[in-house]
């Protein structure tokens, strides 16, 4: 069970993260333990947007955007780790060293994701993370972000 106190919830991600919808793709977080880990979840609905065309008759999540929800998960952890303000800073996602793709995810799963650090040098972290419904791996990925400052607005 997971201590409330812990949850981390819209409001926090959107203050850590600067995806919004319908690109932000972490519902909610908990389990964090600074420069550690992170666990997000992915509600999967069936007002997805990408389910109208992947696919009408059979939706399943599209396999990169579940890399990509590991990815905000990792960002969320990074976020909070370097207490980065999102107004200044990005959170830039710069590899996939792997990816693997077990089962289909499809409306009314809930994601549940795993990201630990693997590695943090100089700015540059690596992270291992997988995706699970109920408990069952249905994708993995190792990656890697870095932090950078936001360019200013062109006038």
């Amino acid at each position: 069970m997971t201590d409330l106190a812990s949850v981390i919830g819209p409001d926090e991600i959107l203050m850590r993260l600067p995806h919004r919808f319908p690109f932000l793709l972490v519902d909610r977080a908990h389990s964090y333990v600074e420069g550690e880990s992170i666990i997000g979840i992915k509600c999967v609905s069936a007002g997805e947007p990408y389910f109208q065309g992947h696919f009408p008759e059979n939706p399943v999540m599209p396999g990169v955007l579940m890399i990509e929800a590991l990815a905000q998960t990792g960002a969320l952890l990074m976020s909070k780790t370097l207490d980065a303000d999102i107004s200044n800073t990005l959170i830039l996602f710069i590899g996939v060293d792997r990816a693997r793709f077990r089962k289909p995810v499809r409306p009314g799963d809930v994601l549940e994701m795993p990201v630990r650090v693997v590695a943090n040098r100089r700015g540059l972290f690596r992270f291992e993370g997988d995706a699970l419904v109920n408990g069952v791996k249905v994708a993995d990925a190792a990656f890697s972000a870095t932090s950078a400052q936001r360019q200013g607005e062109a006038s």
